[in-house]
């Protein structure tokens, strides 16, 4: 079984993400997959930064300049995501060849990037703004202007919940979202009831 794991960043897709490892899944970190191919693929940092003057020194892509850019600007996004869906996707199919029993496909663009049809079922993690935001900047240092811009710059949870077989929401404490997930696992089989 593929599950297709999405939402805005913040929201709290790692729990479910380490359940489903715990299980032996095979976790497909698409953001891990795109941050890998940008040390070992240099067309794809070529790629950016012709499109992102700027952006790339030496070789290596300056994330927060080019967060800067993107996340203020919904067509230069766009673009990034044009350029890097398509590379992603490829690794991703190829992991996937392996035929995992259980795999987890994490991923913020599931349905932009086209791997929502590799998925036998999609699930969106909604959560608060304001604990997305405090996430978000315990997690990766960030100011908190920097964290509302990245989360402005994705899609609400109501685009989520269009798209996707599932809705599980973290909006209480780590071990109440903890037994939300292990109830979607079991209602999957992946896990059995006890």
């Amino acid at each position: 079984m593929i599950i297709g794991i999405t939402g805005g960043t913040g929201c709290g897709k790692t729990t479910l993400l380490e359940l489903i490892k715990a299980q032996g899944g095979v976790v497909l970190d698409c953001d891990a997959i795109y941050h890998r191919l940008l040390a070992e693929d240099p067309s794809l940092t070529k790629a950016i930064e012709s499109r992102f003057p700027g952006t790339v020194t030496g070789g290596v892509l300056d994330r927060k300049k080019l967060g800067n850019i993107v996340f203020s600007d919904k067509k230069a996004l766009s673009d990034l995501n044009a350029i890097t869906h398509s590379a992603v996707k490829q690794e991703v199919e190829r992991q996937l060849a392996r035929q995992p029993a259980l795999a987890a496909i994490d991923a913020i663009a599931l349905f932009e990037g086209q791997l929502a049809p590799l998925c036998h079922v999609t699930v969106g993690i909604t959560a608060p703004l304001e604990d997305r935001v405090k996430r978000l900047m315990a997690r990766d240092g960030i100011s908190e202007d920097y964290a509302r811009a990245r989360i402005a710059a994705q899609h609400d949870s109501s685009w989520f919940a269009e798209r996707c077989d599932r809705m599980l929401e973290n909006a209480r404490d780590l071990q109440a979202f903890e037994r939300i997930c292990l109830d979607f696992l079991q209602s999957l089989d992946i896990i059995k009831a006890k």
